[in-house]
């Protein structure tokens, strides 16, 4: 099988134009005008998904609005995907166990910057990006290829300087300084196993137009896909197999389930591949030490757990989008300290307020992890800008039961037991109250802080889209204990403790009883709404791929009291009193208890990463983890 490589065909190096300022017009000297804004590129691999159907690379651009050097996600102006084309053909089945043809090579995805003229599209010039597939194989990017185009554009001129007193001319405002982006190929190597290219940007400091290697802030890589593996492919009509790497394996037993046992020795990037010809089906088996990371069976984290950390009285914790940043609260008296955590849960520092008797805490997360909010029963609202390392106490001493943050960390959106809802709009400087005061106990916010949740204890489940200035009151009165919210705050999940769960696809107008019932203390959503954690006191913690539709109980057992989940639902996160903190990734349970099933027509292909971890790159049907 052939896997597409992208091959990149970039025009010149991207010059980003920056927003100049002009002098005064008259007078002494007048002040210098300030510096334009820079302009900002990022590229990040793109899974497999709405934006590219076989994965690929994302390129976001857009000025740096706060000067931080960092292109933040309110700062994107232009967003264009890189995708990967289909993989190619497979070589159909020697007679007999003989190798098959090579798979043919799929089209190659090209890629262009042009400068772009002052017009519609950018009022003050910029850059074209245009995309699409190399239908004629000449490796340019012809006219009828552009399936997409973007548009980066230059800012505007700065103000002018100030007149000055005596008539003559004022100097000239600084300009600002031009940020170069440089695209040039990349060798195979560490970067890009199969080579790409090699994308810098950083400030032109010596005025020269070109990047110097002193000027780099910032380097990415868009890497070449895989060459798809030629494999050989063996017919199984017994009820066992020891699988060879790049081997491909048809389960033609009709009457019992092929088990194929992963390569005991394979190398990195050996591929293995079954498909079900048989009514018996077929079942991939795990050495010991081995491991699937399944996410690319859209499986959500949850089949194996890691106890990570101390027993202690974890009340809360949060996520950063991608899973790696984790804070959690213990509320172990008398003084309640921040655990964070840098690497999946690995390893963990300790950050301590000043002595506090709070009995319940909540912490929420920006996407990026670095800013966190905690909330203090009995206590204040801190608020931390550096991941936990340092914190800012905010507004007053009141019964806080829980807060939730916009993905950036702007906004923000806390409750109080038998009091008000606050928000903030400013990274918890200032608080608003707002609504009424009710037995206030989860809120949650959609990725840009409009669209909000919260549950009454007792009461009704309540609404807002304009990020908490009105609420509408949703369902009926239950004893509301936790919500969640997907980015976009259409998909939503409420839990009723000692009831059932109830999600609702359209911001919270309907809901729906899913037929699960527990004493639930916390909900937590990946950002598509799709992919959902519950945990209950005493109880399993549950886990569901389809929205709420169906559930699945998951050990360990505890008395759980919060949970969270990254971005896209592969890796979550549960705490309770007295426990350890328990992390999963979306992946078989590790050695010969772990593995993946399919019926007849289901097929699979399996590539080696190392480490004993393989991962899924294709499949069809569905698929059973265990």
């Amino acid at each position: 099988m052939q896997t597409m490589r992208i091959t990149p065909s970039f025009a010149l190096p991207l010059l980003l134009a920056l927003l100049s300022a002009c002098g005064g017009g008259g007078g002494d000297l007048g002040a210098p005008g300030a510096d334009g804004l820079n302009a900002l590129l990022a590229v990040s691999a793109e899974a497999a998904g709405a934006h590219c159907a076989n994965g690929g690379n994302k390129i976001d651009a857009g000025l740096d609005a706060d000067s931080n050097g960092t292109l933040a996600a309110a700062e994107v102006s232009s967003t264009q995907y890189v995708c990967n084309g289909p993989s190619g053909t497979d070589g159909s089945a020697g007679a007999g166990g003989v190798a098959g043809a090579p798979g043919s090579n799929a089209l190659s995805t090209l890629v262009q910057m042009l400068d772009e003229p002052s017009g519609t599209h950018c009022a003050a010039g910029g850059k074209a990006i245009s995309a699409g597939i190399d239908s004629n194989a000449n490796g340019v990017l012809d006219a009828g290829e552009v399936s997409s185009t973007g548009y980066v554009c230059n800012g505007t001129d700065g103000a002018n300087g100030s007149n000055g007193a005596n008539g003559s001319n004022g100097s000239n405002g600084t300009n600002g300084l031009n940020t170069l982006a440089s695209i040039v190929s990349e060798s195979a190597g560490a970067n890009c196993p199969y080579g790409g290219s090699k994308v810098t940007t950083g400030l032109d400091s010596n005025t020269n137009n070109v990047l110097d290697a002193g000027e780099v802030g910032a380097t990415s890589y868009l890497c070449n896909g895989a060459p798809g593996a030629t494999l050989s492919w063996v017919t199984v009509t017994g009820t066992a197999v020891q699988a060879q790497s790049n081997t491909g394996y048809i389960a033609g037993n009709d009457t019992a389930q092929v088990v194929v046992t992963l390569p005991a020795n394979p190398a990195v990037g050996d591929v293995l591949r079954i498909s079900g010809a048989g009514l018996g089906g077929w079942k991939v088996a795990q050495n010991a030490g081995q491991a699937i990371y399944t996410h690319g069976l859209d499986d959500i984290a949850g089949a194996n757990w890691t106890a990570r950390e101390s027993p202690r009285e974890w009340q809360s914790v949060a996520v950063s989008a991608d899973g790696s940043k984790i804070a959690a609260v213990d509320r172990e008296l008398p003084n309640g300290a921040i655990y964070t955590s840098t690497d999946g849960g690995a390893t963990w520092a300790k950050h301590v307020f000043s002595p506090l008797s709070s009995s319940r805490w909540s912490v929420a997360s920006s996407a990026d992890g670095r800013k966190l909010v905690v909330a203090a029963d009995f206590g204040r609202i801190y608020t931390s800008t550096d991941g936990g390392a340092s914190w800012t106490a905010r507004d007053s001493n009141r019964g806080w039961s829980a807060v939730a943050s916009s993905a950036d960390g702007s906004k923000l959106v806390a409750a109080v037991t038998s009091g008000q809802l606050y928000t903030s709009a400013d990274s918890g400087q200032s608080w608003t109250p707002r609504d009424s005061i009710r037995s206030w106990r989860s809120v949650a916010s959609s990725a840009d802080g409009s669209r909000l949740v919260a549950s009454d204890t007792g009461g009704q489940l309540y609404t807002s889209t304009d990020s908490g200035v009105t609420w509408t009151a949703r369902e009926t009165n239950r004893f509301w204990y936790a919500v969640a919210s997907s980015a976009d705050g259409k998909q939503l999940v409420a839990a009723a403790h000692g009831g059932a769960i109830y999600t609702s696809s359209d911001g919270g107008a309907n809901w729906v009883a899913r037929q699960v019932v527990g004493a639930w203390t916390s909900v937590a959503s990946s950002a598509d709404g799709n992919k959902l954690v519950a945990v209950a006191q005493g109880d399993h913690i549950y886990t569901s791929i389809d929205g709420g539709a169906t559930w699945k109980a998951r050990t360990p057992t505890g008395a759980w009291t919060s949970a969270a989940s990254s971005a896209d639902g592969s890796k979550v996160v549960a705490v309770g009193g007295n426990t350890r903190i328990q992390t999963s990734a979306a992946s078989t349970t590790t050695g010969t208890g772990g593995s993946i099933s399919g019926h007849q027509l289901d097929a699979i292909t399996l590539q080696y990463l190392g480490s004993g971890m393989f991962t899924v790159l294709k499949h069809e049907g569905q698929l059973a983890v265990e």
